[in-house]
């Protein structure tokens, strides 16, 4: 085991980090019946075997949404997530949700957003979010609220720092956000997007071309390598997450990962649990799986973590902080 012990999580999906013991401590709080047994809740929030695919795995948010449908359940469970992966060792993370599934029993996308900023007050991790856009059809409406709050609550710290776009990737084609990107860019949100997952290196150059200064995934970036000249010529950083990408389906054949080949080509990796509760791993767990599979060194995390500070949707002062507790 290398001597890292401290972590910067980017991408942490508030509803995949919902765990079975922050599960049923939601849902006594928001009145909602889980199974008595460990063993069946736990096959409801992780993703099966065999799961084939990034639709496949997106079943599993259903019963998580399902306990954050108050402002009252956003609230705790951002604070209960937060406070579990800081005793994983993270220190700094970036929690994102769409506030739109969050809606079906009466709740508005505004008081989802500020419930989870209440959240982020009552936890002593350091931590921002993320507000999601969801792909999908007719629901261009809750994309551009979505888009309206990021705007009226954005702050540099401490809250809303950027969005993001999420959602069944090879269904709803980055292509069809390019207005919504243009409308993000003109307001001056920070921004990462979804691609290179469930749909091929097109997407993470669109992406790219959009103005994203990070990319979820892009993992599949490595199929066209003038999409990976550009991403490092632009600076643009990954973020990878290891396990999600093995259990979507997104890399065939994880002996061909091609981590260590993009962090060798210059480009601006990070490790990143994306939905841990459904997954069933931690932050520590991504990194001691890319010592033994392909031995990342010490000397090497350090880059990776330095590259996660650098890229946080904070600001430099913080930056700064984060670089000095991991001894960069």
């Amino acid at each position: 085991m290398r001597g890292i012990q401290q972590y910067i999580d980017l991408h942490l999906h508030l509803d995949g980090a919902i765990t079975p013991e922050i599960a049923r401590k939601l849902a006594a709080q928001e009145g909602v019946r889980l199974p008595e047994e460990d063993d069946q809740l736990r096959k409801m929030l992780t993703v099966p075997p065999e799961c084939e695919s990034l639709n496949d795995f997106l079943q599993c948010f259903a019963l998580p949404c399902s306990l954050m449908q108050t402002p009252r359940g956003v609230r705790e469970a951002v604070r209960l997530v937060a406070d579990n992966v800081m005793s994983q060792g993270v220190i700094y993370a970036e929690i994102r949700f769409a506030p739109q599934l969050l809606t079906g029993r009466g709740m508005s996308q505004e008081e989802a957003v500020l419930a989870a900023v209440g959240g982020l007050k009552e936890t002593k991790l350091k931590a921002n979010l993320i507000l999601c856009f969801m792909r999908g059809s007719g629901n261009d409406s809750e994309n551009e609220e979505t888009l309206r709050l990021a705007k009226k609550h954005l702050v540099r710290d401490g809250g809303v720092t950027a969005v993001d776009l999420a959602g069944a990737e090879a269904l709803y084609p980055t292509a069809k956000y390019r207005e919504l990107f243009a409308d993000v860019k003109r307001e001056g949100i920070p921004f990462t997007i979804h691609a290179g997952e469930a749909d091929g290196a097109e997407s993470v150059r669109l992406a790219a071309e959009y103005g994203a200064k990070r990319i979820g995934h892009g993992v599949r970036c490595t199929e066209d390598p003038e999409v990976v000249r550009m991403i490092r010529d632009q600076g643009i950083t990954l973020e990878l997450c290891p396990t999600s990408n093995r259990m979507t389906r997104a890399v065939k054949d994880m002996a061909d990962y091609p981590f260590m080949d993009l962090l060798k080509a210059g480009i601006r990796v990070t490790v990143n649990t994306d939905d841990m509760g459904v997954e069933g791993i931690d932050l520590a767990h991504e990194y001691r799986w890319l010592e033994k599979r392909f031995g990342l060194t010490a000397e090497q995390e350090k880059t990776v973590l330095g590259n996660a500070a650098d890229a946080a949707f904070t600001t430099e002062e913080v930056k700064a902080g984060l670089r000095r507790q991991l001894g960069l």
